[in-house]
């Protein structure tokens, strides 16, 4: 079947463009001795994570329980957690988790996250991990510096049913010396106080390969980098050509001469800006740009253009953000050349909580 026999609007993933993304950055990990942990919050595909292991991974990131929980049903015993868990359902949740995996971490940022998980695991002879995240400079969740970081983990190593399992960050990218500097300045203070520190988790696609450039970190989180996207090319992560992901739409209007609409909106696309201008690149037409997104319209600016497509016609466009996407359809459709591979359901579609 020829993925131009599809419905639309459908996400179509190339087979050898994910292959070679993979293979690629665990390439990188290799040869630096780094462990990589996917984030499977891009894919939310327990048959891409299977691949990803199969490289060479060496375990899973989830965002949430959720993703976690659909992952565990598949299979996988080696679950990060990069997000606080708090309150009493969740923290339920998360026990039963604990109980059908090998080895499950989590992260805290505060000593009320910190107090939670040891209300609700208070068992020494399995304890659960626990990493402290680091705002390292992209200032989102994370103590706020290695001074904090320490008095946390002391929390954690008192606890009975809790195990320090190292320092995390999310940081900004491009920041591979910050994180070096605020790592290595924990690792004094750390010593000094006779506490070891297990590992130490970076992430983020944007950077992938100035990973090098902070050669404290043991561990690598990365998620969009299985299909990259419109970001990851402007962030020179990528060539468009190493695009894997793209949203196929039909033209459905032409109502002026530059005008083109398509059936693709905000419910396809994802209305992600992520500091670009337009909502995502149309493979074959450089000069076209996405203007424009309704929830299910999409409008294109042709004027740029030499050629432009009629009602009817087909286009693919790469989206700015391809995490989202993944979670805006149920299946996704893989091919080689044009011709469908498989057709795979998106496991963990919605799987937020």
């Amino acid at each position: 079947m020829r993925l131009t026999e599809l419905d639309t609007p459908c996400v179509v993933i190339d087979e050898d463009k994910v292959e070679a993304n993979l293979a690629g950055f665990q390439r990188l990990c290799d040869t630096l001795g780094v462990a990589l942990r996917p984030h499977i919050k891009t894919h939310k595909l327990p048959e891409l994570a299977r691949r990803q292991l199969e490289l060479g991974a060496k375990g899973i990131t989830c965002q949430k329980i959720g993703e976690a929980e659909v992952f565990a049903a598949a299979g996988f015993d080696d679950i990060l957690i990069t997000f606080n868990i708090v309150g009493p359902a969740k923290l339920e949740r998360l026990a039963a988790l604990a109980a059908r995996v090998e080895r499950l971490c989590v992260v805290a940022d505060s000593a009320t996250v910190v107090e939670g998980l040891a209300a609700r695991f208070d068992h020494p002879e399995r304890p659960l991990d626990v990493m402290v995240e680091c705002d390292t400079g992209a200032g989102r969740c994370g103590v706020q510096s290695a001074e904090a970081a320490l008095e946390l983990a002391r929390r954690i190593e008192a606890a009975p049913g809790l195990r320090f399992a190292g320092l995390m960050t999310y940081p900004k990218a491009f920041n591979e010396a910050k994180v070096q500097t605020w790592f290595s300045h924990a690792q004094a203070l750390f010593d000094q106080a006779g506490i070891a520190i297990p590992g130490f988790s970076s992430g983020g696609t944007p950077s992938m390969w100035k990973l090098a450039e902070a050669p404290i970190v043991t561990e690598y989180r990365i998620g969009t980098y299985i299909y990259q996207d419109r970001s990851q090319v402007a962030a020179g992560a990528c060539r468009l050509d190493d695009c894997a992901l793209a949203v196929m739409t039909t033209v459905v209007s032409c109502p002026t001469a530059d005008r083109v609409v398509v059936d693709a909106g905000s419910k396809a696309l994802t209305s992600d800006l992520l500091g670009l201008e337009g909502y995502g690149c149309v493979l074959g037409h450089p000069g076209a740009r996405v203007v424009g997104l309704s929830e299910e319209h999409g409008t294109l600016d042709f004027s740029a253009c030499a050629e432009r497509p009629a009602v009817g016609d087909l286009l693919s466009i790469v989206p700015n953000h391809a995490c989202p996407v993944s979670n805006l359809f149920d299946q996704v459709h893989f091919h080689r050349a044009g011709l469908l591979t498989r057709s795979l359901p998106v496991a963990a579609r919605g799987k937020v909580g």
